[in-house]
């Protein structure tokens, strides 16, 4: 029996939206840290991108030193932050406030990914996992899931998925038994993607248009989702609204969409919201 889920709309997540208050500074809107790779940059750069302009107030990528300059070059208005070696990363989030943590996009798949993952996971701050730090874990389900907490959001697509997850008949139960067993949210991305929770809520977006089947375009959503995070939004609700804003942002465009023009999307999508509010 296919288990019953809501459309995903913006009526089911604006209330809960981060509010930019007149006084308020950089500080009060949130940071993002973000944990780039080599040689594939472009992943966590298009990540970092979308978190920024969705209202984080500061966005960081945190990247091995032999790709510093890449990302320092091309990313002004982002923080960039070198890593000499694998324990560098726990000094560097120990000594800053870091408000939510992305890993994944462009990070390559191994043992240093899961590494940091694990990191982060013990800061005890909502985590996005996409992408490379899904698949580095396919072979250690047990690790990844004993770390993972009801703040934490798992972003996969159907491939990724059958590396971590069993499936199920329907794509609802795929993704709120996933949920259940690692006690996280699933973000089970598709045409119609599926947002589930470990207490068995479940919605499913409808709005994204074809053309998001671009390389690219599931590092601008976990951006989008962890910058909503970093500025203090529900977990289930975040990827809720980033999913829906996403697809949003692509169907504005149209035909000839890349991943590199959904970040400058997003602000006339968030107009469009605050006129409907």
């Amino acid at each position: 029996m296919s288990h019953p889920a809501s459309t995903n709309d913006p009526s089911r997540w604006q209330a809960a939206w981060p509010r930019v208050g007149s006084s308020a500074h950089k500080y009060d809107r949130g940071h993002a840290l973000i944990i780039g790779g080599y040689p594939m940059t472009g992943a966590a750069r298009l990540a970092a991108r979308a978190a920024a302009r969705i209202g984080a107030g500061l966005t960081t990528v945190a990247v091995p030193e032999v790709a510093f300059p890449i990302y320092a070059a091309s990313l002004e208005s982002i923080l960039v932050h070198p890593l000499a070696d694998d324990g560098a990363l726990q000094k560097f989030i120990t000594e800053k406030v870091f408000s939510a943590f992305l890993s994944g996009p462009g990070t390559g798949i191994g043992t240093r990914t899961r590494s940091h993952i694990l990191t982060l996971l013990a800061a005890q701050k909502p985590t996005v996992l996409d992408a490379d730090a899904l698949t580095s874990f396919s072979e250690h389900r047990s690790e990844l899931f004993e770390a993972l907490r009801a703040d934490c959001i798992l972003t996969p697509h159907e491939g990724e998925f059958v590396r971590l997850f069993e499936r199920h008949e329907g794509k609802v139960e795929s993704a709120l038994s996933a949920a259940a067993a690692c006690g996280a949210v699933i973000v089970l991305k598709g045409s119609e993607t599926v947002i589930a929770a470990p207490n068995g809520r479940a919605i499913v977006n409808r709005n994204a248009p074809p053309t998001l089947a671009t390389a690219g375009s599931g590092d601008v959503l976990s951006g989008i989702i962890c910058g909503l995070l970093a500025q203090g939004m529900d977990v289930f609700l975040a990827a809720a609204a980033g999913v829906w804003i996403h697809g949003a942002a692509a169907d504005m465009f149209g035909p000839g969409l890349v991943a590199d023009d959904l970040p400058d999307l997003l602000p006339a999508v968030l107009r469009v919201l605050r006129s409907e509010t």
